[in-house]
């Protein structure tokens, strides 16, 4: 198993982390997979060939070592931490598409026109669904392993006797692993270590929410009063409106009234004129 890979995977995504997410992966690299690479694979190395039974029957041993150890415990952290830092391949492949999507709208519009985004690494819009996304199941796979290594070996962490019964053994046959006590302090070591995997996620999780609803908070208050002001300003122009068109309605109407008043008095002119007329 190549544990480069796994180590050039995870640090990419470490510039990407908050300081949880760094915290995180110090101690995946450091409890997990140096315990893994140095200590883990040496203590348990020929698992079934240390497990020895109290009979020669053909079968009972291979039977009895598959019945209590269905999974190789160090194989079955590999693929853990495989698990685990899978997800951070999804942020470093997001942000390389930003960056490539960015490049070619630089090439299409030139290097002067608006960026598509402030910053590709940041945690806006989709990458930022796409880290939570990435905690979630980081998390999430590190409870559905512990609760593995619960169910598979029955929280039975290497004792000293293990007593099989199964076909095709005659009868109860006594065994033995090889390395019992050791074998425990390295299992709890790892579950404790995942389990504290977990915290560190779980905080992460709930400072990227608190970070993002804090933001949108500051943001509406910051919109507020802008929106405020333009409704202000709707208003008065409106109001302003309103009051240019009652002075241009009163003004219609004085004219109206000045023209039918020199009407009239012109008419009334005129029959007095005409009146005095016949009169003569």
């Amino acid at each position: 198993m190549n544990w480069t890979f796994f180590q050039g995977l995870v640090s990419g995504v470490n510039k990407y982390s908050t300081a949880f997410g760094r915290i995180w992966l110090s101690v995946v690299f450091i409890f997990r997979l140096m315990v893994l690479l140095v200590a883990a694979e040496k203590v348990w190395g020929d698992e079934q060939k240390d497990f020895d039974c109290n009979t020669r029957e053909p079968g009972c041993h291979n039977v009895c070592y598959d019945h209590f150890f269905p999974v190789s415990h160090s194989r079955l952290w590999a693929l853990q931490l495989i698990f685990v830092t899978c997800p951070s391949l999804l942020v470093v492949l997001h942000v390389a598409y930003r960056d490539d999507r960015e490049r070619k709208h630089q090439l299409k519009y030139g290097e002067g026109c608006t960026h598509l985004y402030q910053d590709t690494s940041k945690k806006r819009g989709g990458l930022w669904w796409t880290y939570l996304f990435s905690l979630i199941f980081k998390m999430s796979v590190d409870a559905i392993f512990i609760f593995l290594v619960f169910y598979i070996y029955e929280a039975n962490f290497f004792p000293l006797l293990v007593r099989c019964n199964v076909p095709p053994c005659p009868h109860v046959t006594d065994c033995y692993i090889g390395r019992p006590t050791e074998k425990r302090i390295f299992t709890v070591f790892l579950v404790v270590i995942s389990l504290v995997c977990i915290l560190l996620t779980l905080c992460e999780i709930l400072y990227l929410v608190c970070k993002r609803c804090h933001e949108c908070v500051v943001s509406h208050k910051v919109n507020k009063p802008e929106s405020q002001i333009s409704t202000i300003s709707s208003l008065a122009s409106k109001h302003n409106q309103e009051n240019m068109q009652d002075n241009l309605t009163a003004s219609l109407l004085f004219y109206k009234l000045s023209i039918s008043a020199t009407l009239s008095s012109h008419s009334l002119r005129m029959e007095r004129n005409t009146c005095g007329f016949f009169h003569i």
